[in-house]
């Protein structure tokens, strides 16, 4: 999504900046091997990698979302 326009604070200095976010979705098994994988794949020393666990949903999504995770 995006871009949009960032505003942090980065080893001490003011930043300003346009970015672009990424939604990624995976099963909570697997989350460590995709977060390895980001961090050793982006080009910042430390990308903001997160993870929003799902608590409800449509039952058709929830549905949807436990048979094409089992495997």
């Amino acid at each position: 999504m995006g871009p949009v326009v960032s505003v942090f604070w980065h080893e001490g200095q003011y930043g300003e900046g346009e970015e672009w976010q990424v939604l990624l979705k995976t099963t909570e098994r697997r989350y460590t091997e995709l977060e390895a994988h980001l961090l050793a794949n982006h080009s910042w020393s430390n990308p903001e990698v997160s993870a929003v666990l799902i608590t409800s949903g449509s039952a058709g999504y929830l549905d949807w979302l436990d048979q094409t995770t089992k495997g």
